[in-house]
């Protein structure tokens, strides 16, 4: 890619010159660079990856749509917390669409997971509850929620109780061994391994033990 001043003997230059070369403006410069059409290969695993991104694309759309339980903006600022555990930006939709692909990938059912709500965040008696959007419904079996006072450090765990096909939740459940009163905790929900959603992770939701 070349630098140019006075392109075309003008301040500046875009577009394409007779399927040869390409002027645009990048970073403040004008620059030159060779015209090439990009390729299109169209391979049984490309087709296979593009077709899991339209399905995890599809099942966003759906569970923001959803009339009963739809993503709200709790659960896109958790998937939005834990892209920034991963390498380079990334929005909370791409972080979704990720863990969808992945776990499709794997040959596993994905799951996205919405209108997360802690109606009691007592140490002693916590009770939350995330709602399920399977690809296939009712395959999630088993999960645990894994606490930490650092989103990068889930480290205490306590088993969800799974209704099949419609949440998961804790109820009434005694986290006082490792909340305390005041702090700020960050929780996640994890399909145990083995489970048929091994890796449909949810994203990771934070609130104040009291």
């Amino acid at each position: 890619m070349a630098k140019l001043k006075g392109p075309l003997f003008s301040f500046n230059a875009s577009g394409k010159l007779a399927d040869s070369l390409v002027y645009f403006p990048w970073k403040g410069l004008n620059v030159v660079r060779q015209y090439v059409i990009p390729a299109n290969p169209k391979t049984a695993l490309q087709q296979a990856q593009r077709g899991y991104l339209g399905d995890a694309v599809d099942a966003i759309h759906d569970a923001l749509a959803d009339a009963t339980h739809p993503i709200k903006q709790v659960d896109i600022t958790a998937y939005a917390t834990l892209a920034l555990n991963e390498e380079g930006p990334r929005t909370w939709f791409n972080q979704a669409c990720k863990l969808w692909v992945d776990v499709l990938v794997a040959a596993l059912t994905p799951c996205l997971y919405a209108d997360f709500a802690i109606s009691d965040k007592k140490a002693n008696s916590i009770d939350l509850i995330a709602y399920l959007h399977e690809e296939t419904a009712s395959d999630l079996a088993a999960g645990k929620f894994y606490f930490g006072t650092s989103r990068t450090a889930l480290i205490h765990a306590a088993a969800a109780t799974v209704t099949a096909g419609v949440s998961v939740k804790l109820e009434n459940e005694d986290c006082s061994a490792f909340l305390t009163a005041g702090q700020k905790y960050y929780v996640q929900f994890k399909p145990d391994a083995a489970d048929p959603c091994e890796g449909a992770n949810s994203g990771i939701y934070s609130f104040v033990a009291e």
